[in-house]
């Protein structure tokens, strides 16, 4: 599975961070992997001028095997939140969609 990290001018993904993510989208999503080919993360802020809630936003593109990719997003007080509520909300629609191709 190849994963992606993307960001906005408003974020710099250093290695740390990216190792973090890495290892984190890893774990995530090992029990879906003989399914995926590739992740994609996708990071940017909304009101990159100003402070606000909520205004960082993260999403999931999840590539299955011959399938068309699915996305989700989420939005946080700060990135690893948004990134966090977009796992859960992609491990839910894999739960959903593998759910329904194994079961036919």
């Amino acid at each position: 599975m190849t994963i992606q990290l993307n960001a906005d001018n408003n974020l710099k993904i250093n290695k740390d961070y990216a190792k973090k993510l890495n290892a984190i989208i890893d774990d995530s999503f090992k029990r879906y992997s003989e399914y995926l080919t590739r992740i994609e993360v996708h990071f940017s802020d909304e009101n990159s001028h100003k402070t606000s809630s909520n205004d960082k936003k993260c999403v999931l593109e999840a590539k299955l095997k011959g399938r068309e990719p699915i996305a989700v997003s989420d939005f946080g007080d700060t990135y690893d939140l948004a990134f966090d509520s977009a796992i859960d909300k992609m491990k839910a629609s894999l739960d959903t969609i593998l759910g329904k191709m194994l079961n036919k």
